[in-house]
């Protein structure tokens, strides 16, 4: 009888240290609506979508080397998606000035 008041109390103690673990995270999961402001959208169109469309080419050109290699290796649909698919939503597929969250799926 002792041993399964302790174990219970154990189980219990678990379940409250697991609960207060928890919270912090729950708090931050809320939905954030930010809008991008001016600087942001420039600056992304001015720096990051030529990045992005250089790192689409370049991806784009390694994938097409690498294709029979990742062909013999079973992981085409991963190195295509990887190296070409990311590159090209993140170029044109999010709204200008978003982060990579808000991208177009």
């Amino acid at each position: 009888m002792r041993g399964l008041k302790k174990n219970i109390r154990a189980n219990m103690l678990a379940v409250v240290v697991m609960i207060m673990t928890a919270l912090p995270g729950i708090t931050v999961a809320e939905s954030i609506t930010e809008r991008p402001s001016g600087a942001e959208m420039t600056a992304d169109f001015v720096l990051v979508r030529p990045l992005m469309l250089g790192a689409t080419v370049l991806g784009t050109v390694v994938f097409v080397v690498s294709s029979p290699f990742s062909a013999l290796g079973g992981n085409f649909k991963e190195a295509a998606d990887t190296l070409v698919g990311t590159p090209f939503r993140s170029t044109f597929m999010r709204c200008l000035g978003c982060g990579t969250k808000h991208m177009i799926k």
